[in-house]
């Protein structure tokens, strides 16, 4: 149930879902006793587009995320295992074309590449189903299989999690799958703006898991100060940080993350068991 509210929620929650609604609703305003509230709804659609879409408004919601955690330090060792999360297949094209289609967060898995080439010892776990409400299928770790044997990494290497529909179900189920021993070190590839949210929920699951943030969107601090060159480059931007924030704090009130925002190091707030959790 949660899972199907979350989903609905979250389509309405969306800034361009909400900037874009109020136009319409303006005007079905107008030929009524309304006009005037109408009026006021179209012009607060026009400003707010371009308002978000110009203003740096987007990279502001970023950049707490993506500099919460620092870049993985290669200096600590060879990790013992890599876990990449989904959302980098474009399921439904790849489907109908036979062939992958990459998302934009498609560095997650080229990154994961690189890293098991670099440490051919390590395991490497895939983890992502289908997050539709209402088809079951394609799964997008079979998709994902493809990328990663087309780069030359050995199916023999790679543990497909194929249930995953969300975080939280990336975290319980792969966790479920590696069994992860006292003193090993896994690396949770996924993007940066991503970052806290997956690393508190795998903690809070009790699997520790450093970070390797990828899929930067944003240059650095400097880029408070950068307009957007596009209103859709601004608004997209806009879109995934707050989709972002109200995950951390959904998953915050419903107890699937210990604090509101977590920390880089997991000795700076314990992670604890609840019982009942995915």
């Amino acid at each position: 149930m949660f899972y199907i509210l979350s989903k609905i929620f979250g389509f309405f929650v969306i800034p361009s879902n909400l900037m874009v609604g109020l136009g319409p609703f303006g005007l079905l305003l107008l030929p009524t006793r309304c006009a005037r509230a109408g009026r006021r709804l179209l012009v607060a659609s026009v400003v707010l587009i371009a308002s978000i879409g110009v203003l740096p408004i987007g990279n502001a919601l970023t950049l707490p995320l993506e500099e919460r955690f620092p870049r993985w330090d290669p200096a600590q060792g060879a990790p013992t295992g890599i876990v990449v999360l989904g959302g980098v297949i474009e399921l439904e094209i790849s489907a109908g074309r036979g062939e992958v289609a990459l998302s934009d967060e498609a560095e997650r898995v080229t990154a994961a590449v690189d890293l098991a080439r670099r440490y051919p010892a390590a395991r490497v776990v895939f983890t992502g189903g289908n997050g539709n409400l209402i088809a079951d299928r394609p799964i997008e770790a079979d998709f994902a299989i493809r990328v990663f044997e087309s780069r030359g990494v050995p199916r023999d290497r790679i543990i497909l999690e194929r249930r995953a529909r969300n975080t939280v179900e990336n975290a319980a189920f792969t966790k479920q799958l590696v069994a992860p021993e006292p003193g090993e070190r896994w690396l949770l590839v996924t993007s940066a703006m991503h970052i806290p949210r997956a690393i508190g929920v795998f903690r809070e699951a009790g699997f520790p898991v450093e970070a390797y943030p990828v899929d930067y969107q944003t240059a650095g601090w400097g880029d408070l100060w950068t307009f957007s060159g596009s209103l859709m480059g601004g608004i997209s931007k806009t879109d995934a940080a707050v989709h972002e924030w109200l995950g951390l704090f959904v998953y915050w009130i419903i107890g699937r993350l210990p604090v509101l925002f977590p920390v880089p190091q997991s000795s700076e707030f314990p992670t604890k068991t609840r019982p009942g959790h995915l």
